[in-house]
């Protein structure tokens, strides 16, 4: 019998589902804040989707998540804002209004957090 190359006869189908958990938060300035200066919301001065008081902002899954600033509607570059997860008195967004620059009273500010849970399954047939 000449030389010949064996392999396996193997196949296999793998799944992967990334379900994301939205959140978002919402707060109305209540003051004008003009750069250069920081505008910092406490946790609890915000409220959710469906109008309560939020308690606490989700902790960010490590690789897995991401956050987007939208002030007046406007989604707002990343650099110019800094989220910390938690509870009142420890959560909070802190936004850097740079010079020449205002927030306005009234301007809805939107918090939106994104957590994604990824899960995978593998089927091999032999």
């Amino acid at each position: 019998m000449p030389l010949q190359i064996m392999k396996l006869a193997i196949a296999a189908t793998t799944t992967v589902a990334a379900s994301p958990t939205v959140s978002r938060f919402f707060y109305t300035a209540t003051a004008t804040t003009t750069g250069a200066a920081t505008l910092t919301i406490d946790a609890a001065d915000f409220f959710g989707d469906t109008g309560g008081a939020a308690t606490a902002l989700p902790a960010l899954a490590t690789d897995n998540s991401y956050y987007n600033v939208y002030i007046n509607g406007v989604l707002q570059m990343g650099g110019l804002s800094i989220y910390t997860p938690g509870a009142t008195g420890v959560g909070s967004l802190a936004i850097t209004v740079p010079a020449g620059s205002s927030v306005l009273t009234g301007s809805p500010i939107v918090l939106e957090v994104v957590n994604f849970a990824p899960d995978s399954t593998t089927d091999v047939q032999t």
